[in-house]
């Protein structure tokens, strides 16, 4: 008998992590950090709830830090498979892991910092640099989209492009087991249609039994791209004009590229002045950069006519900041500049100073142009916090607040109901990575309608595939 368990982005969005056991073999997809509130953060030291010296394999979708941040940590429990994954996944969840470790080792000695002045016990990194670097042994970065490799005894991995970040896969599982053959397509994340950088997502190679999908948007569209670029300089347009900063919290893979091009068009079509300060503080997003530029056949066949049109990093205001000291000397811009800064969620990283000296200004404006999880710094600002709390200080919020959904990395919810379309008619559809009250339900009820066996698996949760 084959069984699916789903221990992370179960009834919640982050820390995706699925296992599916056969007789033969226990594959496991995905392993990520789970990131919002204090206590999920705190879920990420938890047992796994599977014994990791028995997965035989691990099969990566792609490189964000929900889909990959525990990987070290899986390893340093003994796990001694191997990671299989694109190329670029690979080169790109060693630099997402990698800034991970430097992060958790910097926090825990400001924290080790204040133990010690209290004469507690200082907490332990989730892992190290040397761990992060260690987990990296473990991967074979060699999928090609549309090819199958076998990853484990009966066990047979396609990866399709999922059109969500650069090397994003959608991975289709063939299953042998004494009960019969199953296929099971698990989605990974599902890219919009119509980006600019990358090909849409991928139909499977052949109509799976089951299929575990995410659900981040299932109860809502985004706008339409053009509309969104629209939306986005016109924003920024009028920051200008005001004399303030725009701050952008940006994730380094994808999204930063999106917008830089964004602006692209803004200056080529006079919408925005000729000598835009632009500032790219995020050194993951830079380097995050420089690898797209050696995967162009992961990018759409044309999109290095359109980069000569709007070349985002010909820019002729743009820096890239990768030293901190850099990064300080952008608080001194009272005016008129253009940051693009990680976290995403604003849950970390340089974007949290630069909201601290920007949120009580009122003439400077915040964009949000990706998903915020819920107890995030971004989702209580975008749902109208009147003031936050940065670095012990209480902020009152006196920004302009933009939220731009179109730049999602994410597809909508009728993009999503279309990508299931053509996974034909499966016997069972698992919705994971989603909010259980909004996604998961909103889009279990499109099923329903279309008479479509559906199911929400709780963490934990082990379900048996007949």
């Amino acid at each position: 008998m084959i069984h699916l368990s789903c221990h992370g982005a179960a009834r919640q969005v982050t820390g995706s992590c699925h296992l599916i056991e056969t007789g033969r073999a226990r594959v496991l997809v995905d392993c990520g950090l789970f990131q919002g509130s204090r206590e999920l953060a705190e879920d990420n030291a938890e047992a796994f709830g599977f014994d990791p010296s028995r997965i035989d394999a691990l099969v990566l979708t792609h490189a964000h830090l929900d889909h990959c941040g525990r990987i070290p940590l899986l390893v340093k429990r003994c796990f001694r498979g191997r990671i299989f994954s694109t190329a670029p996944t690979r080169e790109l969840a060693r630099l997402v892991l990698i800034d991970a470790a430097g992060l958790q080792e910097e926090e825990a000695r400001r924290a080790a910092r204040h133990a010690a002045r209290r004469k507690e016990r200082a907490p332990w990194p989730l892992y190290t640099l040397a761990e992060a670097f260690h987990s990296l042994d473990f991967f074979d970065g060699t999928a090609s989209y549309g090819e199958g490799i076998e990853v484990a005894d009966g066990v047979r991995a396609t990866f399709m492009n999922a059109g969500h970040i650069l090397g994003s896969a959608s991975v289709l599982l063939e299953l042998e087991d004494q009960g019969g053959a199953r296929t099971i397509y698990v989605s990974g994340d599902i890219g919009s249609c119509g980006r600019p950088l990358l090909d849409d997502p991928q139909a499977p190679p052949v109509p799976p039994d089951y299929v575990v999908m995410e659900t981040t948007y299932g109860d809502r569209d985004h706008r339409a791209w053009s509309a969104s670029i629209d939306e986005l300089i016109e924003a920024v347009a009028a920051t200008q004009a005001r004399g303030g900063n725009v701050i952008i919290p940006t994730f380094a893979l994808e999204r930063a590229q999106d917008v830089l091009y964004a602006l692209s068009v803004g200056l080529a079509q006079g919408r925005l002045p000729k000598h835009l300060a632009v500032f790219l503080d995020s050194p993951m997003a830079i380097s995050a950069t420089e690898i797209f530029a050696r995967y162009p056949q992961a990018m759409r066949t044309d999109v290095h006519a359109r980069l000569r049109a709007h070349d985002p990093f010909a820019l002729p205001g743009l820096r890239m900041t990768r030293e901190t000291a850099d990064s300080m000397a952008i608080n001194a811009i009272r005016g008129g500049a253009v940051i693009l800064a990680g976290s995403g969620m604003a849950t970390g990283g340089r974007v949290r100073h630069h909201l601290r000296h920007n949120l009580g200004v009122a003439h400077a404006s915040i964009l949000f142009v990706g998903y915020a999880a819920n107890g995030t710094l971004a989702r209580r600002i975008i749902d109208g916090a009147r003031q936050v709390r940065l670095f012990d200080e209480d902020i009152t919020v006196r920004a302009q607040i933009h939220t731009i959904n179109g730049f999602s990395a994410h597809a909508g919810q009728t993009e999503l109901l279309d990508w299931l379309s053509r996974c034909g008619t499966p016997r069972g559809v698992f919705l994971v990575h989603g909010d259980e009250d909004r996604g998961m339900r909103a889009f279990g009820e499109q099923l329903q309608r279309r008479r479509q066996p559906w199911h929400m698996p709780s963490a934990g949760e082990t379900i048996a595939l007949p």
